[in-house]
């Protein structure tokens, strides 16, 4: 369910701070934060940012059409490895055996 539109979007203050700090500075070194919940503002266009995803801080650089988003929406937590035969295989060999034996 998205949020109000009269409260406006949510983004943590300490995030939008490192924003304006790096803005002004001018170089373009990476702004971690853990916030994943927090909205992109049309003032991150351009800058990186290391979200963090439970393990380790994945690089975002944020682009116009990123608005409106999320930052965990960049950052996946989950890796998935794909379906193998030789898998799928050994569960169907342990299916049959707990057949056959109970």
């Amino acid at each position: 369910m998205s949020r109000s539109i009269w409260k406006g979007p949510f983004v943590d203050g300490y995030l939008l701070e490192k924003a304006e700090k790096a803005r002004q500075s001018g170089r373009n070194e990476v702004i971690k934060t853990w916030s994943r919940r927090s909205t992109i503002l049309p003032q991150f266009v351009g800058l990186t940012f290391g979200v963090y995803n439970g393990q380790k801080f994945i690089p975002v650089l944020v682009n116009e059409n990123m608005v409106g988003h999320k930052f965990g929406e960049f950052s996946p937590t989950r890796t998935f490895h794909g379906h193998t035969a030789a898998g799928s295989a050994d569960r169907k060999a342990t299916r049959t055996d707990a057949k056959a034996g109970g």
